[in-house]
């Protein structure tokens, strides 16, 4: 609907869009009204701007200084009437999703603590595993349920492919929406699996993966009603202190380096 009515501005050489990032924002919309009641002033239509766009104000009059004819505005009109009409319409459905979500709120709430998850994402998932998690014996079964885990097809004793099965569709892209928006996170765990996973196996394969991480975590969250409880980026590190470690000084040492290695608590005591 939006592009049709820029597509018949553009027809009428008014080029808002150029200065405007939104042509149906707060300014685009009282613009856009002017128009339809045979305002042509492109001073005064630029002078209905909002916000930083008074700052763009000449180049707001050169963009508007176009040709509108009458047959512009009949199908501007036409355009706008469905347009109030469909987010008349959304903003019903939205009011009956939250009467639906309302003995939900505990849950979602819940699940917006994970990064990467906010409320309309929180309720997708909420829909499609419920909030009674004894349905499932483990965090297993649900992930193998959802396809977000790795297959496990074997044949006498032999790994034959690690696809994970197809599982439920919308749980499955939700899950991988969520983790695709905590990847980028700062100092979170999820971000940190991400990476690491990335390096390894590959940006698709690394999303699966902190997916599963999500849906796990809900599962325990859902069951004991907890909040979120945030690992931090140097989990991974504090998990593997000794692998580190290890792996550390034998690098130092095929550098031809001898290492004398001192914990950050005997330093303390030394200093003190």
């Amino acid at each position: 609907m939006a592009n049709r009515m820029q597509k018949i501005l553009e027809d009428a050489n008014i080029k808002s869009a150029s200065v405007a990032s939104d042509g149906l924002g707060v300014s685009g919309r009282a613009i856009l009204t002017q128009l339809l009641a045979c305002e042509e002033d492109a001073v005064k239509l630029a002078a209905l701007s909002r916000g930083r766009l008074r700052s763009k104000l000449p180049a707001m009059e050169f963009a508007l200084e176009g040709r509108m004819t009458a047959h512009h505005r009949w199908m501007l009109r036409v355009l706008h009437a469905q347009l109030v009409f469909v987010e008349a319409q959304l903003t019903k459905l939205e009011a009956k999703l939250q009467d639906h979500l309302r003995e939900y709120q505990e849950a979602i709430a819940l699940c917006t603590t994970i990064p990467g998850i906010e409320e309309v994402a929180a309720a997708k998932l909420v829909a499609e595993i419920g909030v009674n998690m004894a349905q499932f014996p483990s965090a297993q079964p649900l992930a193998s349920w959802a396809g977000i885990c790795p297959g496990n097809h074997e044949s006498a004793g032999k790994r034959l492919s690690w696809t994970p099965r197809k599982g439920s569709t919308w749980l499955r892209r939700s899950l991988c929406q969520a983790a695709w928006a905590a990847s980028p996170t700062k100092d979170t765990s999820l971000a940190v699996r991400f990476r690491c996973f990335a390096v390894r196996k590959g940006k698709q394969r690394a999303i699966v993966a902190v997916a599963h991480t999500i849906l796990v975590s809900m599962y325990h969250m859902l069951k004991t009603k907890q909040t979120y409880r945030e690992l931090g980026a140097d989990f991974l590190d504090r998990r593997n202190a000794e692998n580190i470690k290890r792996y550390l000084l034998k690098r130092l040492a095929r550098l031809g380096l001898q290492v004398s290695v001192q914990s950050s608590e005997d330093t303390t005591a030394l200093l003190a």
